[in-house]
């Protein structure tokens, strides 16, 4: 029984108009639910159905749903008759540049996209530009956008990429037709945490960028292994590649400076999204002056293009400044407070699945959250492909659904907490996930026996 036809419905008159009945493919899910309404930590579907929110946009709403703050600030922008030139430079644009800038240490010059995947075909652009080279080197489950240098691998089967291999590097595994050979040659695979791969690919060919999530969130949460983004940024100061952080996802959300602020790690690029501006679209490109400048080099031949008609479109780029302002304001201290609700949530948790004497391992980076059926935390993908109980995570997801807890019913995918959550919401989360694991493994155990 669909227990959400008024959902099938609005996907089945999309489908009329549009491939598959939603405009990022990324979205379609099992079950497929239609969502009217969004305030602060919580959202209601199109039958009236109330729901705890975990999946904020694939983590873009950090403050929440309809941060009030946020709004008040694009309302203010409506009614001061701001708008689209399309000629000259604009104040907004460049207040935002100086208070990023201000705020991310390693970021000196900056461009604005509209998304972050056009951020990291920029990025990989001007490596290319800097270094004079081709190849590009990317990481197994690590998602970086929609493009061809990077449209692959992310949660592929064994079957497609193959069993481990170090050194050494994994098949382009395609997200879409309509990517050339060619261009597929000049791409390369490897796992995350794994430095002797990026030394077997050095060695065999000219590398203008490596470009990697420092910590792995389209796969749940796999964080690097002591040493490893230290061995990066030593191979790329040696080879004389550009190291590409791409914090769309773990930027803003761990920490105001990126999560390199955490780790200590300079990239040469970096990109953002996302939670910069607290899911309205914004992208940004930044890191050394040096290589931003390539947007504008004097040589024609290395001049690197960059356009758009809606970079830094106004009212997105007021709701990006009234969300830096916001997340470093001491008023609200954003980040003790989701990390006080990520810590409440992993100790909660940890307590309820330890009951089950069932391998699981709860992995956190401040207020992302992923829980795996496995008995250790996660260093690549393969080690999650081998270990991880699929059916048993999409059948929780699904079940937790029911009970008016959400996130996106794909297995390993990240769970986020906003700023909007509250004790509360996390109270009410745990009992009902409480009440879906006695369920869940009673069920999973009476089946065993018989």
């Amino acid at each position: 029984m669909n227990k959400w036809p008024k959902s099938e419905e609005v996907l089945k008159t999309n489908e009329q108009w549009i491939p598959g009945g939603v405009v990022s493919l990324n979205r379609k899910s099992d079950p497929n639910i239609c969502f009217t309404r969004g305030n602060g930590s919580r959202v209601w579907d199109i039958e009236g159905n109330e729901y705890i929110d975990y999946q904020a946009g694939f983590a873009a709403t950090f403050l929440g749903h309809n941060d009030p703050d946020i709004n008040e600030a694009v309302r203010q922008a409506l009614s001061s008759d701001t708008v689209l030139m399309g000629a000259g430079p604009t104040n907004l644009e460049g207040r935002f540049a100086e208070l990023f800038c201000k705020n991310v240490p390693t970021v000196e010059s900056l461009q604005i996209t509209s998304t972050g995947s056009e951020a990291t075909y920029h990025a990989m652009r001007i490596a290319r530009a800097v270094t004079g080279r081709d190849h590009v080197i990317i990481i197994q489950g690590g998602y970086n956008g929609w493009h061809n240098d990077v449209a692959g691998n992310v949660i592929s089967s064994l079957a497609d990429v193959g069993p481990r291999v170090s050194p050494g590097e994994y098949p382009f595994d395609a997200m879409s037709a309509g990517i050339p050979e060619v261009h597929k040659s000049l791409v390369h695979v490897i796992n995350y945490n794994d430095l002797d791969s990026v030394r077997y690919i050095l060695k065999r060919f000219p590398v203008a960028c490596l470009i990697i999530e420092p910590i792995l969130q389209n796969i749940g949460i796999v964080k690097p292994q002591p040493g490893y983004l230290e061995g990066l940024r030593k191979l790329a100061d040696e080879a004389g590649f550009l190291l590409i952080f791409d914090e769309v996802k773990t930027g803003f959300r761990h920490a105001i400076g990126g999560y390199q602020s955490i780790c200590g790690i300079q990239p040469d690029l970096s990109t953002f999204g996302k939670a910069v501006a607290n899911g309205y679209p914004l992208g940004v490109i930044g890191g050394k002056k040096e290589y931003l400048d390539y947007f504008v080099h004097p040589d024609k031949a290395k001049r690197v293009l960059i356009a758009g008609t809606y970079n830094a479109f106004p009212l997105t780029t007021v709701a990006a400044i009234a969300t830096l302002q916001k997340l470093t304001s001491p008023v609200h201290n954003v980040y003790e407070h989701v990390n006080t609700l990520g810590q409440m949530l992993e100790d909660g948790l940890n307590t309820i699945f330890s009951a089950t004497g069932r391998p699981f391992h709860l992995a956190r980076q401040g207020s992302a959250y992923c829980l795996y059926f496995m008995d250790h935390a996660p260093v690549d993908f393969h080690d999650i492909a081998e270990h991880h109980d699929f059916a048993l995570d999409k059948t929780y997801r699904v079940k937790l659904i029911e009970k008016g807890i959400f996130n996106f019913p794909l297995p390993i995918k990240q769970g986020s907490i906003s700023f909007a959550h509250s004790v509360q919401d996390i109270e009410e989360t745990l009992e009902r996930t409480e009440d879906v694991v006695s369920h869940l493994f009673k069920k999973t155990l009476s089946t065993q026996i018989a």
